[in-house]
Protein backbone atom coordinates (compact mmCIF):
# COMPACT_ATOMS: atom_id res chain seq x y z
CA UNK A 1 0.00 0.00 0.00
CA UNK A 2 1.61 3.55 -1.00
CA UNK A 3 1.87 5.83 1.97
CA UNK A 4 -0.48 8.70 1.19
CA UNK A 5 0.82 12.04 -0.47
CA UNK A 6 0.83 15.01 1.27
CA UNK A 7 -0.57 18.32 -0.08
CA UNK A 8 -1.00 21.83 0.70
CA UNK A 9 -4.11 24.06 -0.29
CA UNK A 10 -3.66 27.64 -1.66
CA UNK A 11 -6.94 29.61 -0.97
CA UNK A 12 -9.49 29.55 1.32
CA UNK A 13 -12.38 30.62 -0.57
CA UNK A 14 -15.92 29.17 -1.99
CA UNK A 15 -14.72 26.36 -3.98
CA UNK A 16 -11.26 25.41 -1.35
CA UNK A 17 -14.18 24.30 1.05
CA UNK A 18 -16.08 21.91 -1.79
CA UNK A 19 -12.38 20.59 -2.74
CA UNK A 20 -11.08 19.65 0.14
CA UNK A 21 -14.24 17.76 1.20
CA UNK A 22 -13.93 15.96 -2.32
CA UNK A 23 -10.27 15.24 -1.19
CA UNK A 24 -11.51 13.12 1.85
CA UNK A 25 -13.57 10.93 -0.75
CA UNK A 26 -10.43 9.93 -2.04
CA UNK A 27 -7.97 7.25 -0.36
CA UNK A 28 -3.95 8.09 -0.43
CA UNK A 29 -4.07 12.24 0.21
CA UNK A 30 -4.21 13.96 3.30
CA UNK A 31 -4.22 17.95 3.43
CA UNK A 32 -1.49 19.06 5.77
CA UNK A 33 -1.20 22.73 5.25
CA UNK A 34 -3.58 25.64 4.01
CA UNK A 35 -2.01 29.30 2.85
CA UNK A 36 -4.86 32.23 2.34
CA UNK A 37 -3.44 35.77 2.22
CA UNK A 38 -6.36 36.48 4.33
CA UNK A 39 -4.71 34.67 7.78
CA UNK A 40 -8.37 34.48 9.81
CA UNK A 41 -10.23 32.86 6.56
CA UNK A 42 -7.35 30.21 6.51
CA UNK A 43 -7.52 29.52 10.03
CA UNK A 44 -11.42 29.22 9.91
CA UNK A 45 -11.08 26.62 6.86
CA UNK A 46 -8.25 24.51 8.67
CA UNK A 47 -10.53 24.48 12.03
CA UNK A 48 -13.68 23.02 10.21
CA UNK A 49 -11.47 20.93 8.03
CA UNK A 50 -9.37 19.63 10.43
CA UNK A 51 -6.08 20.28 8.75
CA UNK A 52 -3.06 21.30 11.27
CA UNK A 53 -0.61 24.03 10.01
CA UNK A 54 -1.82 27.41 8.55
CA UNK A 55 0.63 30.16 6.83
CA UNK A 56 -0.53 33.42 5.00
CA UNK A 57 2.96 33.11 3.09
CA UNK A 58 3.54 30.61 0.27
CA UNK A 59 7.19 30.19 0.52
CA UNK A 60 7.02 29.39 4.07
CA UNK A 61 4.81 26.74 3.20
CA UNK A 62 6.74 25.17 0.81
CA UNK A 63 9.66 25.05 2.71
CA UNK A 64 8.50 24.23 6.10
CA UNK A 65 5.93 21.34 4.86
CA UNK A 66 7.17 20.25 1.57
CA UNK A 67 4.15 18.78 0.09
CA UNK A 68 4.36 16.16 -1.98
CA UNK A 69 1.75 18.65 -4.58
CA UNK A 70 -0.37 21.87 -3.93
CA UNK A 71 -3.55 22.14 -4.63
CA UNK A 72 -4.12 25.88 -6.19
CA UNK A 73 -7.89 27.22 -5.39
CA UNK A 74 -7.14 30.35 -5.36
CA UNK A 75 -9.38 33.24 -7.98
CA UNK A 76 -7.02 33.36 -11.17
CA UNK A 77 -5.34 36.59 -10.03
CA UNK A 78 -3.34 34.04 -7.46
CA UNK A 79 -2.88 31.28 -10.79
CA UNK A 80 0.19 32.52 -12.54
CA UNK A 81 2.33 33.46 -9.43
CA UNK A 82 1.81 30.60 -6.81
CA UNK A 83 1.72 28.28 -9.96
CA UNK A 84 5.17 29.40 -11.00
CA UNK A 85 6.34 29.84 -7.27
CA UNK A 86 6.00 25.58 -7.18
CA UNK A 87 7.46 25.21 -10.55
CA UNK A 88 10.26 27.34 -9.05
CA UNK A 89 9.95 24.89 -5.62
CA UNK A 90 9.79 21.76 -7.86
CA UNK A 91 6.52 21.21 -6.17
CA UNK A 92 3.86 19.49 -8.47
CA UNK A 93 0.71 21.53 -9.01
CA UNK A 94 -2.66 21.54 -9.72
CA UNK A 95 -4.41 24.78 -10.79
CA UNK A 96 -8.21 25.94 -10.77
CA UNK A 97 -9.37 26.65 -13.60
CA UNK A 98 -9.19 28.69 -15.99
CA UNK A 99 -5.85 28.05 -15.64
CA UNK A 100 -4.92 32.05 -16.35
CA UNK A 101 -5.76 35.72 -17.36
CA UNK A 102 -4.50 35.54 -20.35
CA UNK A 103 -3.08 33.22 -22.89
CA UNK A 104 0.45 34.55 -22.14
CA UNK A 105 0.44 33.59 -18.88
CA UNK A 106 -1.00 30.31 -19.53
CA UNK A 107 1.98 29.13 -21.68
CA UNK A 108 4.44 30.83 -19.28
CA UNK A 109 3.16 28.68 -16.69
CA UNK A 110 3.16 25.32 -18.86
CA UNK A 111 6.69 26.09 -19.85
CA UNK A 112 8.10 26.41 -16.36
CA UNK A 113 7.11 23.30 -15.21
CA UNK A 114 7.78 21.44 -18.17
CA UNK A 115 11.45 23.27 -17.97
CA UNK A 116 11.22 21.89 -13.93
CA UNK A 117 9.99 18.60 -14.94
CA UNK A 118 7.60 18.37 -12.56
CA UNK A 119 3.70 17.94 -13.35
CA UNK A 120 1.06 20.54 -13.63
CA UNK A 121 -2.12 20.17 -13.91
CA UNK A 122 -5.66 21.93 -13.93
CA UNK A 123 -8.47 21.19 -11.67
CA UNK A 124 -11.07 21.02 -14.73
CA UNK A 125 -14.07 19.05 -13.45
CA UNK A 126 -16.97 20.05 -16.06
CA UNK A 127 -16.51 16.96 -17.95
CA UNK A 128 -16.31 14.45 -15.18
CA UNK A 129 -20.23 15.25 -14.69
CA UNK A 130 -21.87 11.96 -14.87
CA UNK A 131 -24.53 13.07 -17.28
CA UNK A 132 -21.27 14.09 -19.52
CA UNK A 133 -19.42 11.71 -19.05
CA UNK A 134 -22.75 9.01 -20.48
CA UNK A 135 -22.73 11.21 -23.14
CA UNK A 136 -19.01 10.65 -24.03
CA UNK A 137 -19.43 6.77 -23.85
CA UNK A 138 -22.23 7.05 -26.44
CA UNK A 139 -20.25 8.84 -29.00
CA UNK A 140 -17.74 6.80 -28.65
CA UNK A 141 -19.46 3.80 -28.99
CA UNK A 142 -20.66 4.91 -32.32
CA UNK A 143 -24.21 4.42 -31.80
CA UNK A 144 -25.84 7.88 -33.54
CA UNK A 145 -23.14 7.38 -35.94
CA UNK A 146 -20.92 10.42 -37.02
CA UNK A 147 -21.83 13.43 -35.00
CA UNK A 148 -22.89 16.38 -37.82
CA UNK A 149 -23.99 18.59 -34.96
CA UNK A 150 -24.22 19.49 -31.64
CA UNK A 151 -25.53 22.32 -28.95
CA UNK A 152 -24.06 22.59 -25.92
CA UNK A 153 -26.18 25.21 -23.49
CA UNK A 154 -25.70 26.43 -20.46
CA UNK A 155 -28.28 29.38 -19.49
CA UNK A 156 -29.50 30.22 -16.08
CA UNK A 157 -30.94 33.17 -14.00
CA UNK A 158 -29.07 31.84 -10.66
CA UNK A 159 -27.32 34.33 -8.40
CA UNK A 160 -23.78 33.01 -9.08
CA UNK A 161 -22.28 35.78 -7.32
CA UNK A 162 -23.97 35.46 -4.11
CA UNK A 163 -21.15 32.67 -3.46
CA UNK A 164 -18.46 34.02 -5.76
CA UNK A 165 -18.22 37.92 -5.61
CA UNK A 166 -15.03 38.26 -7.46
CA UNK A 167 -16.69 37.03 -10.63
CA UNK A 168 -18.81 40.25 -10.73
CA UNK A 169 -15.51 42.69 -11.14
CA UNK A 170 -14.18 40.03 -14.10
CA UNK A 171 -13.49 42.47 -17.07
CA UNK A 172 -13.62 38.55 -18.77
CA UNK A 173 -16.85 36.91 -17.50
CA UNK A 174 -18.79 34.40 -19.17
CA UNK A 175 -16.24 32.88 -21.49
CA UNK A 176 -13.33 32.52 -19.01
CA UNK A 177 -15.60 31.36 -16.16
CA UNK A 178 -18.25 29.09 -18.07
CA UNK A 179 -16.80 28.88 -21.59
CA UNK A 180 -13.58 27.60 -20.51
CA UNK A 181 -15.78 24.33 -19.01
CA UNK A 182 -18.18 23.75 -22.01
CA UNK A 183 -15.13 24.17 -24.72
CA UNK A 184 -13.14 22.03 -22.86
CA UNK A 185 -16.03 19.27 -22.41
CA UNK A 186 -16.61 20.35 -26.01
CA UNK A 187 -13.24 18.88 -27.06
CA UNK A 188 -13.39 15.73 -24.97
CA UNK A 189 -16.65 15.47 -26.86
CA UNK A 190 -16.05 16.09 -30.21
CA UNK A 191 -11.84 16.76 -30.67
CA UNK A 192 -9.54 19.65 -31.52
CA UNK A 193 -11.36 22.90 -33.33
CA UNK A 194 -11.05 23.58 -36.74
CA UNK A 195 -12.73 27.15 -36.61
CA UNK A 196 -14.38 29.53 -34.22
CA UNK A 197 -16.76 32.00 -34.47
CA UNK A 198 -17.94 33.61 -30.99
CA UNK A 199 -21.20 36.77 -29.81
CA UNK A 200 -20.86 38.33 -26.64
CA UNK A 201 -23.53 40.68 -24.95
CA UNK A 202 -23.14 42.41 -21.46
CA UNK A 203 -26.58 42.68 -20.47
CA UNK A 204 -25.63 43.00 -16.71
CA UNK A 205 -24.03 46.77 -16.34
CA UNK A 206 -24.31 47.70 -13.19
CA UNK A 207 -23.69 44.13 -11.46
CA UNK A 208 -21.35 42.42 -13.85
CA UNK A 209 -17.88 44.37 -15.16
CA UNK A 210 -17.88 41.79 -18.21
CA UNK A 211 -19.54 40.07 -20.70
CA UNK A 212 -22.58 37.47 -19.38
CA UNK A 213 -24.21 36.18 -22.57
CA UNK A 214 -21.98 34.18 -25.56
CA UNK A 215 -22.84 32.14 -28.36
CA UNK A 216 -20.01 30.33 -30.11
CA UNK A 217 -20.32 28.16 -33.30
CA UNK A 218 -16.92 25.82 -33.57
CA UNK A 219 -16.29 23.00 -36.32
CA UNK A 220 -14.61 20.22 -34.06
CA UNK A 221 -12.86 17.31 -34.69
CA UNK A 222 -12.15 14.73 -37.96
CA UNK A 223 -15.65 14.51 -38.41
CA UNK A 224 -15.76 18.35 -38.52
CA UNK A 225 -18.96 18.18 -36.36
CA UNK A 226 -20.89 21.99 -35.81
CA UNK A 227 -20.82 22.49 -32.33
CA UNK A 228 -22.83 25.57 -30.82
CA UNK A 229 -22.27 26.51 -27.98
CA UNK A 230 -24.80 28.46 -25.61
CA UNK A 231 -23.75 30.70 -22.29
CA UNK A 232 -25.48 32.94 -20.27
CA UNK A 233 -26.09 34.23 -16.80
CA UNK A 234 -28.93 36.78 -17.42
CA UNK A 235 -31.52 37.11 -14.56
CA UNK A 236 -33.91 35.87 -17.36
CA UNK A 237 -36.76 34.48 -15.39
CA UNK A 238 -36.97 30.58 -16.77
CA UNK A 239 -39.08 27.73 -16.35
CA UNK A 240 -37.70 25.54 -13.49
CA UNK A 241 -37.37 22.14 -14.27
CA UNK A 242 -37.00 22.88 -17.81
CA UNK A 243 -34.99 25.95 -18.83
CA UNK A 244 -33.61 26.84 -15.07
CA UNK A 245 -31.60 23.70 -14.14
CA UNK A 246 -28.20 25.38 -12.65
CA UNK A 247 -25.83 24.27 -13.04
CA UNK A 248 -26.60 21.00 -15.53
CA UNK A 249 -25.38 21.49 -18.95
CA UNK A 250 -28.09 20.52 -21.95
CA UNK A 251 -26.98 18.97 -24.74
CA UNK A 252 -28.57 17.14 -28.21
CA UNK A 253 -26.42 15.84 -31.15
CA UNK A 254 -27.41 15.08 -34.53
CA UNK A 255 -25.26 12.25 -35.77
CA UNK A 256 -25.70 9.90 -39.33
CA UNK A 257 -27.44 7.10 -37.32
CA UNK A 258 -29.42 8.88 -34.61
CA UNK A 259 -29.54 11.25 -32.27
CA UNK A 260 -28.64 11.98 -28.45
CA UNK A 261 -30.59 14.67 -25.92
CA UNK A 262 -29.01 15.16 -22.53
CA UNK A 263 -32.36 16.49 -20.94
CA UNK A 264 -32.87 17.70 -17.67
CA UNK A 265 -32.72 15.59 -14.77
CA UNK A 266 -29.42 14.24 -16.23
CA UNK A 267 -31.75 11.87 -18.47
CA UNK A 268 -30.64 10.71 -21.76
CA UNK A 269 -32.43 9.76 -24.88
CA UNK A 270 -30.85 8.03 -27.85
CA UNK A 271 -33.21 7.80 -30.60
CA UNK A 272 -32.49 5.72 -33.76
CA UNK A 273 -34.18 3.42 -36.02
CA UNK A 274 -34.99 0.93 -33.64
CA UNK A 275 -36.64 3.56 -31.41
CA UNK A 276 -35.64 5.47 -27.81
CA UNK A 277 -34.03 4.28 -25.23
CA UNK A 278 -34.19 6.60 -21.99
CA UNK A 279 -31.54 6.32 -19.30
CA UNK A 280 -30.59 8.96 -16.16
CA UNK A 281 -27.24 9.49 -14.71
CA UNK A 282 -27.40 11.56 -11.87
CA UNK A 283 -24.02 12.64 -9.67
CA UNK A 284 -23.19 10.33 -6.43
CA UNK A 285 -24.58 11.79 -3.37
CA UNK A 286 -22.05 13.06 -0.79
CA UNK A 287 -23.42 14.71 2.43
CA UNK A 288 -21.34 17.78 2.16
CA UNK A 289 -22.32 19.09 -1.33
CA UNK A 290 -24.41 22.21 -1.55
CA UNK A 291 -27.96 20.93 -3.18
CA UNK A 292 -27.05 23.79 -5.73
CA UNK A 293 -24.38 22.67 -6.94
CA UNK A 294 -24.48 19.05 -6.81
CA UNK A 295 -23.72 18.27 -9.83
CA UNK A 296 -20.39 20.24 -10.21
CA UNK A 297 -19.54 19.68 -6.88
CA UNK A 298 -19.77 15.22 -6.98
CA UNK A 299 -17.41 15.82 -9.85
CA UNK A 300 -14.84 17.14 -7.85
CA UNK A 301 -14.21 13.42 -7.19
CA UNK A 302 -13.83 11.64 -9.95
CA UNK A 303 -11.51 15.00 -11.07
CA UNK A 304 -9.53 14.20 -8.26
CA UNK A 305 -9.28 10.67 -8.71
CA UNK A 306 -7.86 11.00 -12.39
CA UNK A 307 -5.67 13.75 -11.09
CA UNK A 308 -3.96 11.71 -8.13
CA UNK A 309 -3.32 8.73 -10.61
CA UNK A 310 -1.20 11.61 -12.31
CA UNK A 311 0.54 12.65 -9.25
CA UNK A 312 1.39 8.74 -8.76
CA UNK A 313 2.51 7.96 -12.15
CA UNK A 314 -0.04 5.47 -13.12
CA UNK A 315 -1.33 7.28 -16.00
CA UNK A 316 -1.79 10.71 -17.89
CA UNK A 317 -4.50 13.11 -16.53
CA UNK A 318 -6.89 14.03 -18.84
CA UNK A 319 -6.34 17.75 -18.00
CA UNK A 320 -2.97 18.50 -18.05
CA UNK A 321 -1.75 22.16 -18.21
CA UNK A 322 -0.63 21.05 -21.90
CA UNK A 323 -3.76 19.65 -22.73
CA UNK A 324 -5.68 22.79 -20.79
CA UNK A 325 -3.62 24.97 -22.77
CA UNK A 326 -5.45 24.17 -25.76
CA UNK A 327 -9.20 24.89 -23.84
CA UNK A 328 -7.66 28.36 -22.99
CA UNK A 329 -6.12 29.29 -26.27
CA UNK A 330 -10.30 28.58 -27.49
CA UNK A 331 -11.06 30.59 -24.69
CA UNK A 332 -9.28 33.82 -25.96
CA UNK A 333 -10.10 33.05 -29.53
CA UNK A 334 -13.48 33.62 -28.81
CA UNK A 335 -12.43 37.05 -27.53
CA UNK A 336 -10.28 37.90 -30.47
CA UNK A 337 -13.46 36.46 -32.61
CA UNK A 338 -16.42 38.73 -30.63
CA UNK A 339 -14.09 41.64 -30.64
CA UNK A 340 -13.30 41.48 -34.12
CA UNK A 341 -16.78 39.84 -35.47
CA UNK A 342 -14.31 37.41 -37.25
CA UNK A 343 -14.03 33.55 -37.75
CA UNK A 344 -10.67 31.73 -36.19
CA UNK A 345 -9.29 29.42 -38.12
CA UNK A 346 -6.74 27.13 -36.21
CA UNK A 347 -4.07 25.15 -37.71
CA UNK A 348 -4.66 21.45 -38.38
Amino acid sequence: MPRPLRFAVFGAGFWARCQLAAWREVNGVTCVAIYNRTRPRAEALAAACGIPAVFDDPVALLEAVRPDFIDNITEVGGHLPLSLLCARHRVPCICQKPMAGSLADARRMVGAFQRAKTPFLVHENWRWQAPLRQLGVLLASEIVGTPLRARLTMVSGFDVFGNQPALRTLDHFILMDLGSHLLDVSRALFGEARTLACRTSHTLHHEVAGENLATLLLTMGPAATHVVIELGYTRTPLEPGRRELFPQTLAFVEGTNGSIELAPDCTIRVTTRRGTRTSRHAPLAYPWVDAAYALVQASIVPCNIDLLAALRGRRRAETTGSDNLKTMALVFAAYKSARTGRTIAFPS
